[in-house]
């Protein structure tokens, strides 16, 4: 008799235990939203060449878009926000074109991008993404913002737009004024004076966008630079700082369009 309790407890503990796994609550998506700092791709940690940093990836989980650095490049993408708790589904990542003196980083974060299926967390401010075995192929840990939003404030010339040089000698020199704590700029497109507001986003430290910016109605004998910074203002939805110095601003695709210097 007791030998048939004793199998009952031991069969009733392990239904229970199973019970309890297969009924364990999923990560929420939430759960991933924001910068991550790339730390480990297939069990190797990730150590950064001198003078860059860690590759990273930052998920937006209001709009299913993917953003962040490959180690050298820019890389963009998108995910299915409607899939189930635990699953990733990945679209396919494009990035930019540069060359760095070391691309190892680069190609195996890009080669386990392909393979991710799902996340977990992997303890406080950490995540992996796993594979379709469930392995984890990338150790993430939370990114500490290292760019804060207040680096933009006072006056900054606009040096370039969607890759082209501002015209030298031009009357009235392009720029854009921020005031961080008000959140509003002024400034001049080329010919007309500009003013408005910016707005960030909380999924993402470096988020800026500039709706709703008016400008005056003057006409002058150059309009086009002046069409292409208020068309480029419009696409704006993040900024960096560049290597070389100046801050770059950037569309929803991680594409730069426009170059500001102090």
């Amino acid at each position: 008799m007791n030998k048939v309790l004793v199998s009952m407890c031991i069969a009733g503990a392990a239904l229970a235990m199973s019970s309890c796994r297969s009924v364990e609550k999923a990560t929420p998506l939430s759960s991933i939203n924001g910068e991550w700092n790339i730390i480990e791709v297939n069990g190797s940690k990730v150590t950064p060449g001198e003078s860059r940093t860690l590759p990273f990836i930052a998920f937006d989980t209001a709009t299913g878009r993917v953003s962040g650095s490959s180690g050298c490049n820019r890389m963009m993408g998108n995910f299915d926000v409607n899939a189930k708790p635990g699953s990733l589904e990945l679209g396919a990542i494009g990035s930019t074109r540069m060359m760095c003196p070391d691309m190892t980083t680069e190609r195996n974060v890009l080669s386990a991008l392909v393979q991710v299926k799902g996340y977990k967390k992997a303890g406080k401010d950490k995540l992996y993404l796993c594979n379709a075995s469930n392995r984890p192929v990338i150790a993430l840990e939370k990114k500490e913002a290292d760019v804060k939003l207040s680096i933009l404030n006072g006056e900054w010339k606009v040096k370039e737009v969607n890759g082209e040089a501002i015209p030298s000698g031009m009357e009235k020199q392009p720029f854009i004024a921020f005031d961080v704590k008000k959140k509003t700029i002024h400034g001049n497109a080329g010919c007309n004076l500009i003013n408005g507001g910016f707005e960030t986003n909380t999924s993402s430290a470096k988020s800026i966008s500039f709706p709703g910016v008016a400008s005056t109605m003057m006409a002058c004998p150059d309009m086009e630079t002046e069409g292409k910074i208020l068309k480029a203002m419009n696409e704006v939805r993040s900024f960096d700082v560049l290597a070389g110095g100046g801050i770059g601003l950037y569309d929803a695709n991680n594409a730069l369009v426009l170059v500001l210097e102090k």
